[in-house]
């Protein structure tokens, strides 16, 4: 009987026992699952915060965005400069084909332009020599110019050159008596002049009454012509050239009726296709090899936009298991300062920095088959996007601690000095629109608003402060002396006061930076989780529990299913 009560007791004992170690052991699993999930959320986290040294070395991971950022700025720097010389080409050819249009068709230029116009005239004399002079310089163009240049069509398709004059529609006036009758309406009466007519004999259209000019009512006069030039020094550099269309107007403007007319002249230049262009030689292989180029620069790029986009990816999806993990196991939000960890902003700047290089690349190619000719657009895409390629490369110096002084100095700093120059702004823009209205009509850099700013801004970094001052005319003796407080109080204000708190912002936070360098930076939750050391020395003291070791900083190769970022 006592063998049979311990038959029958013996199952009883072992139901009991495994009913109370179940929820036991499942909290236990639970408990395990929990620690390898942030053993492994450590781990992903250790090495996205990794420099590309450090990657390599635990992991054997070969850092090739950095690869392509190198061989990129190589690329992208060589095409800029052949661009850029190119451009320059572009740029010098229409600034001496509007000197030399000055020189043709104005009467008596001097060489240096008389404020914002090029010349003036005094009497009626000169302005009528000064009309006739340009028309019949258009005629003769052909014997007397030194360029590729010919007679261009105007928008009805004519060669020929138009002269416009605005007047007032009727008006008597009698300067002896202070009577002045006169119709505000303007009119507008214009004439072609085409090459038939000005092969006449020349009294035939200056004594037609459209050049009858009654100046009191005169407001200005404007002659127009379009010519046609092609650039052949691009050929010296193995590149096509470009035919251009050069827009050119001559205005008389007397709307002041001071007894002086001013004269300006204006030419705009717009490259086109050439018609019927043929060039042998070796500037068709040059231009293939060039094609060529900017073709591998695309796919560079292209590459580095790739890998930076899945990184930025990767990143976000990392912070997304931070953020739940540190819900889920604290209880709280992580801080807007660790969410910010997660978004590099150098693969953002080198992200907007590919797609500018592979547009302007594009750009580039059709200005060199001569489909665009846009240079302009081109020069600001490629030339912004090699500025942002060599401002990342601040982003590896930043590995080393006595480069990195720079970076955290910006970022500390950056903030202080936002907020700091939006208050100073607002004294800037004060003293900007008074000097323009109190100081304008007596001074030339106080003539305009941009002006007043780049005087304004010169004066603070301590430029032309005596020919500011020097240059005031002193006709009225109540704004000479007004002009001295404006100025003094500036200066005082500016330099002494607001770009010493400035700097001092500035030297604040490196103060603070190199602080924290001998004494350590403040802890976050982000730095603090990366900090603690995984439960493996824990679980090693229960010989029972069968666990798998986790390194901090490595990994198995089998753990192919966690994610990494880099």
């Amino acid at each position: 009987m006592p063998r049979g009560e311990e038959a029958l007791d013996l199952p009883a004992w072992n139901s009991v026992s495994a009913l109370s170690w179940g929820p036991r052991r499942s909290r236990a699993m639970a408990h395990l699952d929990s620690d390898v999930k942030e053993d492994c959320l450590r781990e992903d986290l250790k090495f996205y915060f990794m420099n590309p040294c450090e990657k390599y070395r635990a992991r054997h991971q070969i850092p090739w965005k950095l690869g392509l950022q190198i061989l990129k700025i190589v690329m992208v720097t060589t095409q800029l400069v052949r661009f850029g010389l190119s451009n320059q080409l572009v740029v010098a050819f229409k600034e001496e084909n509007a000197v030399a249009f000055k020189y043709l068709f104005l009467k008596g230029y001097s060489g240096i332009d008389e404020d914002n116009y090029s010349c003036s005239v005094y009497t009626q004399e000169d302005a009528y020599e000064s009309i006739f002079y340009a028309i019949n310089q258009y005629r003769r163009l052909k014997n007397v110019s030194l360029g590729t240049l010919g007679y261009g069509e105007n928008e009805d398709n004519r060669i020929a050159l138009q002269v416009c004059k605005q007047h007032y529609k009727k008006g008597i006036m009698f300067s002896s008596n202070e009577t002045l009758n006169i119709d505000s309406d303007i009119e507008t009466d214009c004439v072609y002049l085409d090459l038939q007519v000005l092969a006449r004999d020349p009294q035939d259209w200056k004594n037609s009454s459209f050049f009858r000019l009654e100046f009191y009512r005169l407001l200005q006069i404007k002659i127009s012509f379009p010519l046609k030039g092609i650039d052949l020094q691009t050929i010296l550099s193995r590149e096509l050239p470009d035919c251009y269309i050069f827009q050119n107007t001559i205005t008389f403007d007397n709307k002041a009726h001071s007894g002086k007319i001013k004269i300006y002249f204006d030419s705009d230049a717009n490259i086109e296709e050439c018609k019927d262009l043929n060039v042998s030689g070796s500037v068709q292989k040059s231009t293939q090899y060039v094609l060529v180029f900017d073709a591998f620069v695309i796919v560079i790029c292209l590459a580095s936009l790739i890998l930076c986009t899945r990184s930025i990816v990767l990143a976000l999806s990392l912070r997304k298991r931070f953020l739940n993990f540190f819900l889920e196991k604290y209880k709280r939000h992580v801080c807007n300062a660790d969410q910010w960890e997660f978004i590099n902003g150098w693969y953002v700047l080198v992200t907007v920095s590919d797609l500018m290089t592979i547009i302007g690349s594009i750009l580039k190619m059709e200005i060199q088959v001569k489909n665009l000719t846009n240079y302009d657009l081109c020069s600001i895409l490629l030339g912004t996007s090699t500025l942002l390629v060599w401002v990342g490369v601040i982003r590896y110096l930043g590995y080393f601690q006595k480069y990195n002084v720079l970076i955290l100095t910006m970022q500390a700093s950056l903030p202080k000095v936002l907020r700091f120059c939006a208050c100073a702004g607002m004294m800037y823009l004060g003293y900007t629109f008074c000097g323009w209205v109190v100081l304008g009509p007596y001074h030339n850099k106080f003539v305009a608003l941009n002006t007043v700013s780049e005087c304004l801004f010169s004066l603070v970094n301590g430029d032309d402060m005596f020919a500011t001052f020097a240059q005031i005319q002193q006709k009225s003796v109540l704004v000479w002396l007004f002009s001295r407080l404006y100025l003094y109080s500036f200066i005082s204000l500016f330099i002494y006061m607001i770009l010493s708190l400035f700097i001092a912002l500035i030297t604040d936070s490196y103060d603070t930076i190199k602080k924290y360098q001998q004494n350590g930076f403040p802890v976050t939750d982000l730095q603090e989780f990366l900090k603690e050391c995984s439960s493996q020395e824990e679980y090693q003291k229960e010989p029972a529990a069968l666990l798998p070791c986790f390194c901090c900083l490595r990994r198995k190769e089998s753990d192919d299913h966690l994610m990494l970022t880099n």
